[in-house]
């Protein structure tokens, strides 16, 4: 998959992973999250979808965190909150919302296959281990779109590694580019107030 990378996503990585100020920063960024994705939806759609995808994103944070600890770097632990987001939109039938096409999830699953069976992540069950005990928020499915799917917001051949587009256009890929010093948490997407991308 490919993914920027810049300061605020280190801030958010910090953020997330402190005390107090990750409760604040994990409010904020799933509702960065939801208005980015609800924004490639139809407009008819997209309150159909808020509340899904709030509880939904909500516990992607968890697994970025789990992530993060199970050795990670910031790109791969954010992509893989993607991929799950992708089998759930998939599984719903939202291709216009993808970033990635249909027939490359299966490699993008292969990718962290062994992250995801330990917390029992598949495409059919995006969440896995992550979901929350209430479940997440039902919204309606739109099938029809999985038959004549364009993607239209996907970007194809980018399934064999994490791509990382940093702030001045350069793609390094394995999602090794070095943390910043210093890095503050308040400079988090959403924390700040500036509009960033997920």
């Amino acid at each position: 998959m490919k993914i920027r990378q810049n300061i605020r996503h280190w801030a958010a990585k910090k953020a997330l992973t402190t005390p107090v100020v990750g409760d604040v920063a994990n409010d904020k960024l799933v509702d960065l999250h939801t208005s980015i994705f609800l924004n490639k939806a139809d407009e008819e759609r997209r309150e159909e979808r808020r509340d899904h995808l709030d509880s939904f994103f909500d516990a992607t944070m968890d697994t970025y965190v789990a992530a993060l600890e199970a050795g990670f770097t910031e790109a791969e632990a954010r992509e893989v909150t993607h991929v799950q987001a992708n089998f759930d939109f998939f599984n719903h039938g939202w291709t216009e919302m993808m970033e990635i096409p249909g027939d490359e999830l299966e490699e993008h699953y292969r990718r962290y296959e062994e992250f995801f069976v330990e917390h029992g992540i598949t495409i059919d069950d995006p969440l896995g281990d992550f979901r929350p005990v209430g479940g997440v928020a039902e919204a309606p499915e739109t099938p029809e779109r999985l038959k004549t799917a364009e993607y239209e917001n996907a970007l194809a051949g980018f399934a064999d590694d994490v791509y990382v587009e940093t702030d001045d256009g350069e793609t390094v890929v394995g999602g090794e580019t070095e943390e910043p010093e210093d890095v503050d948490p308040s400079a988090a997407p959403g924390l700040d107030e500036d509009e960033a991308s997920a």
